[in-house]
């Protein structure tokens, strides 16, 4: 790896002193140096009994601040255009491939325990997020906490999943109403994250802030999400009959690929993230609407999408880890606001656990609710391409910060939720 930090310098002067040069080669030696940095953080990571996306994102603040240490030239890599590609792909196949994890079904039948812990965990760390922001960085203005809410408003399921799954406890009363709770809290994170940046970026334009940009676009998100359900419903079916009668390789593949392009591509279009259609795909193609397929001896589409996701989801999360720049944790207050955030997000989602009814435990409930990880980085990145006329929605040190709670929000889940279902069963 450090032979490769070695090279990049001297390959990105080649690349640009030779007129002939393929303007893919740069880029070509930062996925290298960005997926074998991915694949040793993740096994590090996974190792010390964390999760895998852990160790992708401090490999990734390792490798932008070796500045720090005298070794340069790897720099660029954050900020390269082709490199932004691949993540920002990753990120919307990361969030179809989470509404493939998910269906409407299981919405469904979560019941009113797994509304209640949702609701509650989206609203508490939003007005605690929001208030932080308002006295720990006044002078960042209304819409940068309102994000910062909005930002806190994430969580994380597959981290808990996978420390149910090792402790056998996948099927608890416990894990059915976080899991149920985390599908509700996507939808409902994206619709407030539709929100904000839609109100953002009509202020970008000069307008000013009212209650009826908030209604429109809170009405936006939620016709488009029901919308494109009920309307994906009843058309994969019928899409998916007609091209099982293709016979070259790969049909289902390419087909839900271009369902989610364009519902990404549509979401945009009417001024919502992409990442919303691409969440609303996964929710829509259930494995019924293309069983023929696989009885064809074609594999399930999860296993189809996993390895396009594990080429560039990774990218995304080294990519986040290279903006963070170490160095504004030496700037007054930062540490103290990495602090406050990660503080009112971890209450923020114990809170939600007075919504716990039944058999579940309630705390166990919360500390499942606490794990930001990937959805909270996916957040924070939106909101570094955010601005109101000159200055941006989230600064540099914000970002920092962000990425701060994201990493100790992942961190301390696993052990806190292994003790508490230990002495939920004692």
């Amino acid at each position: 790896m450090l032979l490769a930090v070695a090279l990049v310098p001297s390959l990105a002067l080649a690349d640009g002193g030779d007129a002939h040069a393929d303007p893919l080669a740069t880029p070509l030696i930062a996925l290298a140096l960005i997926l074998l940095a991915a694949k040793l953080g993740g096994d590090v990571a996974v190792r010390l009994g964390q999760a895998a996306v852990l160790g992708e994102l401090l490999a990734g603040v390792l490798l932008g601040n070796l500045d720090l240490v005298g070794v340069g030239g790897v720099e660029w890599m954050a900020h390269d255009g082709v490199v932004d590609i691949f993540a920002r792909l990753g990120v919307i196949l990361l969030l179809f491939e989470v509404g493939l994890e998910s269906t409407v079904a299981q919405m469904k039948s979560t019941g009113v325990t797994a509304l209640v812990v949702a609701v509650l965990g989206v609203v508490t760390p939003f007005a605690l997020g929001w208030g932080v922001g308002l006295l720990l960085v006044p002078d960042a203005g209304t819409y940068a906490h309102v994000f910062l809410g909005a930002t806190l408003t994430a969580t994380s399921v597959g981290i808990t999943a996978r420390v149910l799954k090792d402790l056998n406890q996948g099927t608890s009363p416990e894990a059915r109403v976080i899991l149920g709770a985390a599908v509700i809290d996507d939808v409902l994170g994206l619709v407030i994250l539709a929100v904000v940046t839609g109100v953002i970026g009509a202020a970008s334009t000069g307008q000013a802030l009212s209650s009826w940009d908030v209604v429109r676009t809170l009405l936006l998100a939620f016709g488009f999400l029901v919308g494109s359900l009920l309307l994906g419903l009843w058309l994969a079916p019928r899409v998916f009959r007609v091209a099982f009668r293709l016979r070259s390789q790969g049909v289902l593949l390419a087909l839900a690929l271009s369902f989610c392009f364009a519902l990404s591509y549509a979401a945009n279009l009417i001024g919502l993230a992409p990442i919303v259609g691409a969440f609303a795909a996964g929710l829509i193609l259930e494995r019924a609407q293309y069983t023929d397929f696989v009885t064809r001896d074609e594999h399930e589409l999860e296993h189809l999408i996993h390895p396009i996701t594990a080429f560039l989801v990774p990218v995304f999360f080294v990519i986040m880890g290279m903006r963070t720049d170490l160095r504004a944790f030496a700037q007054p207050g930062v540490l103290g606001l990495a602090a406050a955030i990660t503080a009112v997000a971890i209450v923020g989602k114990l809170a939600c656990a007075a919504g716990t009814r039944g058999q579940a435990d309630r705390l166990t409930v919360g500390l499942g609710m606490i794990p930001r990880g990937e959805v909270g980085l996916i957040f924070a990145n939106i909101g570094l391409g955010l601005k109101v006329g000159d200055q941006a929605v989230v600064t540099p040190n914000l970002f920092s910060a962000l990425v701060v709670m994201v990493i100790m929000t992942t961190m301390v889940t696993p052990p806190l939720l292994k003790w508490s279902l230990a002495r939920a069963t004692a």
